[in-house]
């Protein structure tokens, strides 16, 4: 590449920023402009539902660079700048104001967005999801201000949610549709432990509930109505029922989606001059042998450092594993490696579950190992990733046995 390329990246996230980083160590020293259609500069967000919700951290503790970073590495940053429309032919993107602004390589990072629910009153006045810091501030200030929260949806955002409220002394009702918190992630067994972990720090978890209606009066949230009628008194409501990855924009540039924006291993689209990275970027990915989509913290870290070689026309693959983790009260956790949906697996623990203190395996038909998950236990992060890369089987007796090395 030459100094008179221009490259784009398209999105105001961690994946953006470290887009950005990644170019410019790898000595790209053409035109470099960032599109963030927040007003913030980018920061990462799992803050927005741990330390920052529980008031340990501020935003500038976790902006990805400072403004000074961007201008001494000559990194146009656009904020509050919302990218209309990505014409392929004329390789150029439409900016808000009616301009436009050429690529000659252009990579999306747009991210994801909370899911919001259609039914009555979804969007009454306390009625609140978690994406941005601006609805982390606002829960933040809520917490000082009422007694009973309704979370519904118990996934990842609504469980570290209720955590941070709990912690505030708010009285929080969870209402989960499932039988169980996290029951596609983890599975019943161990959606069990952060059902006892919840119930043990005096949450109304209620799993097989469904939803009718947020309650109001006077155009604020009173409550909520489940499908049998009972209700629910709450003084805001909380919605934790998923994110939507933000692909309108790969679509209408006809770029192949299918729930997610397609990647290569590379993680070139089906435009070569394109690259998705972060929650959108559903890729071919080569150790899994299948399409993977993961909306976690650690692929939008990772993941740019391969876009920006293939942007640069080098080889490059993304092979990392899945990884994820989170801290509820005194429970902290790290999980690794994927299993696909509705694949039947046997789920192995090893340690003191009833202390939350173990690592949990999930094992294939063949006893190969699919995932592991470490529940306040560290350091054996390198073996779970050895386990299941090797592709070999195990015993899972001695897999069980914390006598035996992993």
């Amino acid at each position: 590449m030459t100094t008179d390329s221009r490259f784009v990246i398209v999105g105001g996230g961690l994946a953006a920023a470290k887009l950005a980083e990644a170019l410019r160590d790898n000595d790209f020293e053409g035109s470099l402009t960032l599109l963030a259609a927040e007003e913030q500069l980018p920061y990462e967000r799992p803050p927005l539902s741990k330390e920052h919700l529980l008031g340990k951290k501020a935003l500038a503790e976790f902006t990805v660079q400072p403004a000074q970073w961007y201008r001494d590495h000559h990194v146009e940053v656009m904020l509050g700048t919302a990218v209309s429309t990505i014409d392929r032919a004329s390789k150029t993107v439409a900016l808000p104001d009616g301009s436009t602004l050429p690529y000659d390589k252009l990579a999306l990072a747009t991210g994801s967005r909370a899911r919001r629910l259609r039914i009555p009153g979804a969007d009454a006045q306390g009625v609140h999801v978690l994406r941005t810091i601006e609805e982390s501030d606002a829960l933040v200030e809520l917490f000082g201000s009422i007694r009973r929260l309704a979370v519904i949806g118990a996934g990842w955002i609504g469980l570290e949610v209720t955590a941070a409220a709990r912690a505030a002394g708010v009285e929080v009702t969870v209402l989960e549709a499932m039988s169980a918190p996290l029951l596609a992630a983890m599975g019943p067994e161990m959606g069990a432990v952060f059902a006892d972990l919840h119930r043990a720090h005096g949450v109304d978890l209620r799993c097989d509930v469904t939803v009718a209606e947020i309650r109001t009066a006077e155009g604020r949230v009173a409550g909520v109505r489940l499908g049998d009628d009972t209700v629910i008194e709450a003084d805001a409501v909380l919605l934790g029922v998923g994110a939507r990855p933000n692909t309108e924009l790969a679509v209408d540039a006809g770029l192949a989606v299918e729930g997610g924006v397609l990647v290569d291993e590379s993680l070139s689209t089906s435009d070569p001059d394109i690259v998705a990275v972060g929650d959108i970027a559903d890729q071919q990915h080569p150790v899994l042998g299948r399409r993977v989509r993961v909306e976690h913290w650690a692929n939008a870290l990772n993941q740019p450092e391969v876009a920006a070689l293939t942007m640069l026309g080098k080889p490059a693959t993304y092979d990392r594993l899945p990884y994820f983790f989170t801290d509820q009260y005194d429970l902290g956790m790290e999980y690794t490696g994927y299993v696909a949906p509705g694949q039947q697996t046997t789920v192995v623990t090893r340690g003191d579950v009833g202390a939350r203190e173990f690592v949990a395996f999930w094992l294939d038909s063949g006893n190969r190992v699919l995932a592991g998950m470490n529940v306040n236990v560290w350091d054996v992060g390198d073996r779970i990733k050895e386990l299941i890369l090797s592709g070999d089987p195990v015993d899972p007796r001695r897999l069980a046995d914390t006598s035996a090395e992993l």
